[in-house]
């Protein structure tokens, strides 16, 4: 079993992402709004406030979202994730990498 986790910068992506998973079969995911550390450093500490630019890039805001799969499905929305940002042609629209998991147990 893998975590798979992507970090969106491209927020316009998000619905194709997630219907993508729906035809995927992914069984679910979590998603968080999150912020990059550039952003914070560029805004709230002074001292860095005239490295706005190059440290809070065009992306102050992102989505970091993360399942649980099994390696066979995570090997298939990687690739296919992959295809389409490609195809979107967004630069620094994101990154997403795997984790395995050791154990993992349902409370249900």
């Amino acid at each position: 079993m893998k975590l798979l986790f992507i970090i969106l910068n491209a927020e316009d992506c998000l619905e194709d992402m997630l219907s993508l998973f729906l035809e995927l079969g992914v069984p679910g995911a979590t998603l968080v709004d999150s912020v990059g550390m550039g952003h914070i450093i560029a805004h709230d500490i002074p001292i860095f406030a005239g490295l706005r630019g190059m440290l809070a890039g065009n992306h102050p805001y992102n989505r970091t979202i993360y399942t649980v799969l099994d390696d066979e499905l995570c090997l298939i929305v990687m690739d296919e994730l992959s295809a389409m940002m490609k195809a979107a042609d967004q630069p620094n629209a994101g990154i997403m990498f795997s984790l395995p998991i050791d154990q993992f147990r349902s409370f249900s």
